[in-house]
């Protein structure tokens, strides 16, 4: 290994040490306990180390939220091929309307599972400003992959004359709700499988 590689290992493995400081200590603590002065505490760096990997507080909760998207769509699409898998080892002539039922279902509980799991990393994707672009031409491609894991699952329940992209912001603008107003307190507790089950029944087509 050279000694251009070897510093371009140590400086990527530095960053990934700077952002899971920072998520550590959003989930523990909130955002606002996430400091650059904290942050190097923690991981022992300088302040300038920290600032010559990020700009600031908004450049790391950026880099928390792409990680955050990443993860987010590995987990939709798990979890819709798990209930596709489920479906296809069963049978009878309804097994092809109860898989993209169940795909649906499977796709909404992890999509609020991992929004109460990871509250933190929910917030800086969807909540604070982290400088990325959403729904634009420069917005970086893990998130356009967080969409299309939604849309993969959704396009083929968004029904006739309804275009798939649409529909799959309407569902996901209705489980962000669901995650939102869940953990606020807004909600009665008890009743999210319930929801989930109307969101299915009334939204998707199948």
């Amino acid at each position: 290994m050279s000694a251009q590689e070897r510093k371009q290992r140590e400086r990527a493995e530095r960053e990934r040490l700077i952002v899971a400081t920072a998520r550590q200590l959003a989930e523990e603590q909130g955002w606002d306990a996430v400091t650059t002065r904290r942050l190097a505490e923690r991981i022992e760096y300088s302040q300038p180390v920290l600032y010559s990997h990020f700009r600031g507080k908004r450049e790391i909760i950026g880099a928390v939220a792409l990680q955050g998207a990443a993860e987010l769509a590995a987990e939709l699409r798990g979890a819709s091929a798990e209930a596709e898998a489920e479906a296809e080892a069963g049978a009878g002539a309804s097994a092809s309307v109860e898989g993209a039922r169940g795909r649906v279902t499977a796709l909404a509980r992890a999509y609020l599972d991992f929004a109460e799991r990871n509250p933190a990393v929910y917030d800086a994707m969807f909540q604070l400003d982290g400088g990325l672009a959403f729904a634009a031409e420069d917005t970086p491609e893990v998130l356009k992959d967080g969409f299309a894991a939604l849309l993969e699952t959704l396009r083929d329940v968004a029904g006739e004359g309804v275009e798939p992209g649409l529909f799959t912001e309407v569902f996901w603008a209705s489980l962000h709700g669901l995650a939102t107003l869940t953990r606020a307190g807004r909600l009665p507790v008890g009743d999210a499988e319930r929801r989930v089950g109307l969101l299915v029944s009334r939204l998707a087509v199948v």
